[in-house]
């Protein structure tokens, strides 16, 4: 009986391991991820920029709620929120509880789907299929119907109240003690709302330094950022794969991004030049899929350093 049964019980018993520590442990492991990217004019102070993205929130998520509300604790310079804020209709007062300290600093904003729309009970290996034939969310699938509606504008009135700069396909700016910065954003490419043209034309010649803010990582998005010379690009959406395999890393992205940049800082190239992008794998999960693994949940503080000198650059 153990030569017959020994090894597929030993898989299921792994397997039911692995599960536990996704939906119990890992899931719940919130960490914060700290980087230096080099944008700033020579002569600037650095700037502690704190993105946070994809909080799904559900109602009942203490833990989630108390680990938000520390993160005040770090002082950023400025706050960047990437979208996917719900994952509960019901949940808008317990986002802004857990943002509220955050409330405090300067901000920014975008949306991402799940703050327009509730989640759908879907197969995960929908995500595998998406990839192969190169379809994701509403780009090139018939358009969602029957989705339940999220309460956004309560979240929009609360960040706008706070001072914060929602940046929907529009740009904004923050007047900082140190610094003045400029922003251009977009709505959410996942679900065909980004009109980038209603934002083109490249950073703002008077600002100290323009950052792009998206929810989605979408290639036609950073191609356009990066054509225009964006110095750093900010994007969510990801999850960082959310079920990735040790060692190998993620399978999916979600969009049509690379798994090799599903998470954390990189670069993009296009029309000849380059932009630093850097993609939150979030702190959040869809309520019909709370695990993750070999991902943990985080939010960022990024450190603005001064960029190298260059030949001939001033």
């Amino acid at each position: 009986m153990r030569a017959r049964y020994g090894v597929p019980l030993g898989i299921t018993a792994l397997g039911a391991a692995c599960v536990g520590y996704a939906a119990g442990i890992e899931v719940r492991s919130f960490r914060l991820r700290r980087i230096a990217v080099p944008v700033l004019p020579r002569g600037m102070r650095p700037l502690r920029v704190l993105q946070i993205s994809d909080i799904h929130m559900v109602s009942g998520q203490r833990k989630k709620q108390r680990w938000l509300q520390s993160l005040a604790g770090l002082r950023p310079d400025f706050v960047i929120n990437t979208g996917d804020n719900l994952s509960d209709p019901e949940a808008v007062p317990e986002v802004l509880d857990a943002l509220g300290p955050l409330l405090e600093y300067p901000g920014a904003y975008v949306f991402g789907s799940n703050d327009y729309y509730g989640p759908k009970l879907r197969n995960p290996a929908r995500y595998l299929l998406e990839k192969a034939s190169g379809r994701h969310g509403l780009n090139g699938n018939p358009p969602v119907v029957g989705a339940v509606h999220n309460p956004w504008e309560p979240l929009r009135d609360a960040f706008e109240a706070a001072g914060w700069a929602g940046l929907s396909n529009t740009r904004g700016r923050l007047k900082l003690e140190s610094a003045d910065i400029a922003l251009t954003g977009l709505d959410d490419p996942h679900i065909k709302r980004d009109r980038y043209a209603e934002v083109a034309g490249g950073p703002n010649p008077d600002a100290d330094l323009t950052l792009a803010v998206v929810h989605a990582p979408y290639l036609r998005v950073l191609d356009a950022f990066t054509a225009d010379r964006y110095p750093l690009i900010l994007a969510g959406h990801t999850h960082g794969g959310q079920l990735c395999i040790p060692f190998y890393g993620a399978l999916v992205t979600n969009c049509d991004l690379d798994t090799r940049r599903v998470k954390g800082l990189s670069t993009h190239q296009a029309s000849g030049h380059r932009s630093y992008l850097h993609v939150s794998a979030g702190c959040g999960t869809n309520r019909y899929t709370p695990v993750r693994f070999a991902c943990p949940p985080e939010a960022t503080l990024l450190t603005l350093t001064e960029r190298p000198d260059r030949p001939g650059q001033r």
